[in-house]
């Protein structure tokens, strides 16, 4: 099996604060996680020791019933059969497509490497593009190239390091799917890090979200936004609309938006942070029964939605409202504002 767990890592450069503080990650065999955090969390720390590039201070990385890191142990990269796709694709630039595939087949006989390299090219959508050289390609066919290298020796585990970083947006949702499909359809394990939630939202079957050197929450995309851990999970992970609350009996919080089923019994939570996603909301008419009064302050137009923010009577910070469709208000207009569904309460 395949399975990645890595278990109180922590790491420290010098004499500064530590990067990892303890993370903890588990990757079930032939599933795609994606690691995600802002800047400077750590999330690269913890791909180069996973990659054997760095040593952890403590921890343990294993990899199936191997151990690949841990007190003592410490195996060079060439023999954790782990592959590498990293940012840009770095390729060879003076060898052809097919020859930088082929490149980690070296136990290979000349037969053999041509075979697998056909094949590999083929599964991301390359085939007969072995004699090019990489300065060819689009960005998307490097990257594309990048993979089938990596995949090559059969690796036990891949690692993308934001792969898709240089790639322009209508490039980029086409390369992350031809990936995702290549992965599954060799069943390798792998490990995407990321500082795009969408990427990793849209990618990944799992994705665990590090905070300065934690993770601090790891579920599937839709759990993971639909039931955050904390508002700063939150947040990270999409829009959020947070309201104070107080607990009207155990299901129902009543806020400045009016009252708001709970997701869960609020376990003697009195008051807190209600947590709403703009699609909870819906504009209707200022009179609308059941909908509080507010007045349209902006609205960002993106084609498939947009976005309306409306400042709401008894709430001091704006709220965002998603809706689909034609944008029926302006700026400056009255319109009201009516929950939907169900919210999280956090202390």
């Amino acid at each position: 099996m395949n399975e990645l767990r890595v278990e109180g890592l922590t790491k420290s450069y010098g004499a500064g604060e530590p990067v990892l503080r303890g993370l903890g990650l588990t990757v079930p065999a032939g599933a795609l996680a994606a690691v995600l955090g802002p800047s400077g969390c750590g999330k690269t720390t913890l791909l180069r020791i996973v990659a054997g590039f760095l040593r952890a201070d403590t921890g343990t990385v294993r990899l199936g019933d191997r151990l690949l890191g841990g007190p003592g142990v410490h195996l060079p990269p060439e023999r954790r059969r782990i592959g590498i796709v990293p940012q840009e694709g770095a390729l060879f630039p003076h060898l052809s497509v097919a020859r930088n595939v082929a490149f980690g087949l070296t136990g290979a006989d000349r037969g053999e490497r041509r075979r697998r390299t056909g094949e590999l090219l083929e599964l991301v959508g390359l085939a007969g593009y072995g004699d090019r050289m990489p300065h060819e390609l689009s960005g998307g066919q490097q990257q594309r190239v990048a993979l089938a290298r990596a995949l090559a020796p059969s690796p036990r585990l891949v690692l993308l390091d934001e792969p898709f970083n240089a790639l322009d947006s209508a490039l980029r949702a086409g390369v992350r799917a031809d990936v995702r499909a290549a992965l599954r359809a060799t069943g390798a394990t792998a490990l995407l890090v990321t500082h795009d939630q969408q990427e990793a939202l849209s990618t990944a079957d799992l994705v665990a979200v590090v905070r300065d050197g934690e993770v601090a929450q790891c579920d599937t995309p839709q759990n993971l936004y639909r039931r955050p851990a904390d508002p700063w999970v939150a947040r990270f992970v999409g829009e959020a609309v947070l309201l104070p609350g107080t607990v009207d009996g155990d299901g129902t919080a009543l806020t400045a938006l009016g009252p708001v089923p709970l997701t869960a019994p609020s376990d003697g939570l009195r008051a807190g942070t209600v947590l709403l996603r703009p699609e909870q909301l819906r504009l209707t008419a200022p009179d609308f029964a059941g909908a509080v009064r507010g007045t349209v302050t902006d609205v960002r137009y993106y084609g498939h939605d947009a976005m309306v923010t409306v400042a709401v009577e008894g709430h001091d910070t704006p709220v965002d409202i998603r809706i689909a469709g034609p944008v029926p208000v302006r700026p400056g207009e009255e319109t009201g504002v009516h929950v939907t569904g169900e919210a999280a309460l956090h202390p």
